[in-house]
């Protein structure tokens, strides 16, 4: 044991166990939990030394006002592209991890109750060739049709799929279930997809809806699981090929063809945003992109995490989007293994105890289940007083530069909650979405690991921020990645001035995307003529030169999944309701799903309410939670035939007597809502509502 658990047990001098102030029941518990014994005095605890100065983690660039750089990095003409000069593309990165793994595991999976299963980094390269050749055999090429199309889970055929690609030049094109069918058939259009990859017959009978009637490009459709011959002739009858993907990567075998490796400039994949209105849009990413963005997490982690072959990682967010590949990235250049989940998030926690992964990826919306259910389990004043001091002393330790799994505190609370990760993770990395401090705060202590906060989006690949190396403190997102610069704009309109070190976060460097696909006016609005990207969020320089988001340019947010939400959009939905005068719809990134506050029409509400067999005054009305469920139902219902997606779907409501006016401060001399008076104004009922929902 070491000294400052001692310190902690407040150890009398004969070295004995003593208690410290606790209530009677309490001290019985720790008096059975620990039995009276002699205690040692091993060495003092190690702590991690800081990567830099905490205090100043980055600079302003001397030259160009207002732009700041990493500490990390010595000047802004040394922005880090890279990590490995013999990993420069996605394609390289597989070959170094052959390489420095061995020819180890590289791909696992398993199925229900059972270990993993693994492929070797020759098996999925050898696999990768055999498709990509195919792909070729039937007219892709990397100077004519590229975009090839995947629609599948986190699975080994994915990252296989993806590495085919690679190999031969070709653009990974990622469709998801939230894009929704009309947006997916946008999707292969834009992109002129003739090959979709897909793992299940019902995403192929999608994406033969999806075409159906319509002049589309696909003309073939490879499955990795089983489907029946009426899908062949379905398909047959929209003039789709439809085959197996084991059936494909064959006749790639029986015609192998040399590799035709990338250049860094090349592009990697073209990413989909779900956006907020309007059709997805397009982003263009580069092996550079992906490989600097990879080289940035590799050099901020090397001193005190370095990955090596001998780390796994567990790949359950979704391979769509740019935060899972770059993780996986990271592990594979250094011949680490991949192992996914069983493609559903209710067995994840098996899934981790079954792998036991080193390295963990994960968004704001699993932590907060995970803080959610330690703290319900707490379900008496003795636990949560336990709980709350073990983790008080956690807590101090992390501020004194402590990360560690072994104090008394560990083994006395906190060992389950480590174990229900698999028990080995090291490094944890959260980003997508903000995650609330005093979330992230717990957990770095409860977890006792390496646990990094990053901030970013698609347009920069992944990340443009990253929190240090014990800096653990909470409520910002880090300094700039050492392959961005980054500077704050003003936003007037909205009262953020740059010289007040507040606006618009713009960012520049090798990992910023190349544009919008085929959308050279999306793209203009992005990437300014200087080639800034502007992200559209709200930024503040703190005085340790780490940033801190504190809002939106636009009324756009994300849910804590990372869904990107437009009030606006939904509340034009449902006000269509009869009974609903006003509404306004909130939501934020620290939660979930959206709440709403509904101002009844007095004088539709009575005769609505009357025709559903309640009666009363509007009063009364207003107060009776049957009538509140019937308008949630209603508006819901609304929602449901406008399309909106579940995510955009509200979870609860309240009914306000008074309409919001330019009078209450709550709309604006146009008549337009007053987002931040109405989530200020309604604070405690939305409070009030999310811990309903939470029930």
């Amino acid at each position: 044991m070491e000294k400052d658990d001692v310190d902690e047990l407040r150890v009398n001098r004969r070295g004995e166990w003593a208690n410290f102030n606790l209530p009677n029941e309490a001290s019985q518990e720790l008096k059975i939990a620990m039995p009276r014994k002699k205690i040692g005095f091993p060495s003092r605890l190690t702590r991690l030394k800081p990567v830099c100065d905490l205090n100043m983690q980055s600079v302003q660039v001397s030259d160009r006002e207002g732009v700041r750089r990493s500490v990390l990095i010595d000047s802004s003409e040394e922005l880090l592209t890279h990590y490995y000069s013999d990993g420069l593309t996605m394609y390289e990165v597989f070959l170094r991890g052959l390489r420095v793994a061995n020819n180890g595991p590289c791909v696992g999976w398993r199925k229900a109750n059972q270990t993993y299963e693994w492929q070797s980094y020759k098996q999925v390269i050898d696999r990768a060739e055999s498709l990509g050749s195919a792909l070729l055999h039937k007219g892709h090429s990397n100077t004519g049709d590229k975009f090839i199309g995947v629609f599948s889970q986190n699975r080994p055929e994915w990252t296989i799929s993806e590495l085919a690609c690679h190999t031969y030049s070709l653009v990974v094109v990622p469709l998801y279930d939230t894009l929704g069918t009309e947006a997916i058939g946008y999707v292969i259009e834009k992109a002129s997809i003739s090959t979709v990859i897909c793992d299940v017959p019902e995403k192929a009978q999608l994406i033969l809806q999806c075409i159906d009637g319509k002049t589309r490009s696909v003309k073939r459709i490879a499955i990795m699981e089983a489907f029946d011959d009426e899908l062949v002739t379905q398909g047959q009858q929209s003039g789709v090929e439809i085959l197996s993907l084991k059936e494909f990567e064959a006749f790639g075998k029986d015609h192998h063809q040399e590799p035709v490796p990338p250049k860094p400039e090349d592009l990697a994949l073209v990413c989909f945003t779900s956006g907020t209105t309007g059709n997805p849009k397009g982003a263009m990413i580069t092996h550079g992109n992906i490989i600097a963005n990879t080289a940035c997490f590799l050099r901020i982690t090397e001193t005190h995490g370095k990955l090596d072959a001998h780390d796994i990682h567990i790949s359950y967010l979704p391979l769509a989007h740019m935060f899972e590949r770059v993780a996986q990235g990271a592990v594979l250049i250094n011949g680490g293994r991949i192992g996914f989940f069983q493609g559903d998030i209710h067995l994840l926690m098996d899934d981790l105890k079954t792998l036991q992964p080193t390295v963990f990826a994960v968004v704001p919306r699993l932590l907060n289940r995970m803080f959610d259910r330690v703290f319900g389990e707490a379900n008496t004043p003795l636990k949560r007083w336990l709980l709350d001091f073990a983790y008080r002393r956690k807590e101090a330790e992390l501020r004194r530069g402590v990360v560690r799994q072994d104090s008394i505190w560990d083994k006395l609370i906190f060992k389950k909650i480590q174990a229900s990760l698999g028990g080995h993770v090291r490094i944890i990395l959260t980003g997508a979405a903000p995650v609330s401090p005093t979330v992230l705060t717990f957990l770095r202590a409860a977890l006792g690991c390496q646990f990094y906060e990053a901030y970013g989006q698609t347009e920069c690949t992944a990340g443009c921020t990253m929190s240090l190396p014990g800096d653990w403190t909470a409520g910002h997102v880090g300094p700039p990645l050492p392959c961005n610069l980054m500077k704050l704009v003003d936003v007037a309109e909205m009262n953020y001035l740059a010289a007040n070190g507040e606006g618009e976060v713009c960012v520049k460097g090798p990992n910023v995307f190349q544009g919008y696909l085929n959308d050279p006016e999306k793209t203009a609005e992005a990437i300014d003529k200087d080639g800034w990207l502007h992200t559209g969020d709200i930024g503040k320089w703190l005085p340790n030169g780490t940033l801190k988001i504190i809002d939106r340019k636009k009324h756009i947010f994300k849910l804590a999944q990372g869904e990107y939400i437009t009030p606006e959009k939904i509340e034009n939905v449902y006000i269509q309701s009869d009974p609903v005068a006003q509404i306004f719809v909130h939501g934020d990134s620290l939660q979930a799903c959206l709440v709403a506050v509904v101002v009844p029409d007095p004088e539709i509400l009575p005769c609505w309410a009357k025709k559903r067999g309640f009666e009363g005054s509007y009063a009364e009305l207003r107060s009776d939670t049957n009538v509140k469920n019937a308008i949630l139902q209603d508006i819901l219902r609304l929602g449901k035939e406008a399309g909106l997606k579940s995510f955009e779907q509200v979870k609860e409501i309240i009914l306000h007597p008074e309409m919001f006016s330019i009078q209450n401060g709550l709309l604006t001399p146009t008549l337009k809502a007053k987002r931040a008076e109405l989530c200020n104004y309604f604070r405690e009922q939305i409070a009030a509502l999310y811990a309903k929902v939470k029930m």
